[in-house]
């Protein structure tokens, strides 16, 4: 924590140039306020209401209520959501939280809340918040990876985050799975409608039923690489073949974007071992003599995706 946030502490008087960012996760909320310097001044969590886009409104509210209170201020708010808003009717779409599909998501928390709200996919601001000030800072084109609960993509050009006319720039996880081998067709259903996603090979979930018929055990992608290390052949075996699709993955987006970094969030990006076995392995599929994309873990790590919420404010 810097400086003036010790110091002034919930005492800050308010001030222009406050923000506050939240990140929707499908299993927890966070919020951030941040000054106008971009300094953290306090963070809050509240649990996902499952499947009550209601319960999700008060939840989100509730907890701009009691940064604005106990800080003494009205701050801007931007919030990274899972899907997008879709230009065509207003609706989210494409959201791995379903019951966020098909609710002006912008329109009821401006409501809420009384203000104006930005939105932005919770990838996007994952990006954003690298490209600033973060494991990619300084380089002009950036591919962002959120490797959770699903798997999500954005892309930064010279610190700032493309949209597109459908808004959908960087949804890697929603194409087919690259170069797939023969047991790896058709693949598992998606949510959504489709088969064989990226997301369905490479999200947590996915991962830990991979484990789970190797093994007949359910642990977490960190317990797994924690066994693996310890000698369990099943846990080698799924992590390996993890990095193998991984590296697939990634190796058709430097093929269409040619980025110069790509960073990894998410759960699963705390997986050590993917740093140094994923780019041994992409070059097989990557067009190219050499490959000089660095992939890198994110600086900011869980906070990323909030912090590039406040950051839809720019100060």
């Amino acid at each position: 924590m810097c400086v003036i946030c010790v110091v002034y502490g919930a005492n800050l008087l308010a001030k222009e140039g406050m923000r506050i960012g939240i990140d929707l996760g499908g299993t927890k909320i966070e919020a951030i306020l941040l000054d106008e310097s971009g300094c953290e001044l306090t963070r809050r969590r509240a649990i996902t209401p499952q499947g009550n886009y209601q319960k999700i409104l008060d939840a989100i509210r509730q907890l701009v209520d009691e940064i604005e209170r106990d800080f003494k201020t009205e701050a801007l708010v931007g919030l990274g959501m899972p899907g997008t808003i879709s230009p065509a009717t207003g609706l989210v779409k494409n959201a791995n939280s379903v019951c966020l599909i098909g609710h002006r998501l912008q329109e009821d928390l401006e409501e809420r809340l009384g203000r104006t709200v930005r939105l932005a996919n919770d990838a996007d601001c994952f990006t954003m918040s690298e490209s600033l000030d973060g494991a990619a800072a300084g380089a002009q084109l950036v591919f962002g990876v959120i490797l959770g609960t699903g798997v999500g993509g954005g892309i930064s050009w010279n610190g700032q985050t493309l949209r597109g006319p459908n808004a959908i720039v960087g949804e890697w996880g929603h194409n087919p799975l690259p170069w797939a081998e023969d047991d790896e067709r058709p693949g598992e259903p998606c949510y959504c409608g489709k088969r064989g996603c990226i997301e369905t090979f490479l999200s947590g979930p996915s991962l830990q039923r991979e484990y789970f018929q190797a093994a007949g055990q359910h642990v977490s992608p960190q317990e797994m690489d924690h066994v693996s290390q310890r000698g369990d052949t099943a846990a080698e075996y799924t992590l390996r073949r993890y990095a193998h699709r991984l590296a697939r993955g990634l190796a058709s987006i430097i093929n269409l974007m040619d980025p110069e970094v790509i960073v990894l969030g998410g759960g699963l990006s705390n997986i050590e071992r993917l740093y140094t076995e994923v780019p041994r392995l992409w070059g097989e599929w990557v067009f190219s003599d050499r490959v000089d994309t660095k992939l890198v873990r994110a600086k900011h790590g869980d906070s990323s995706g909030v912090r590039g919420a406040a950051w839809l404010w720019p100060s």
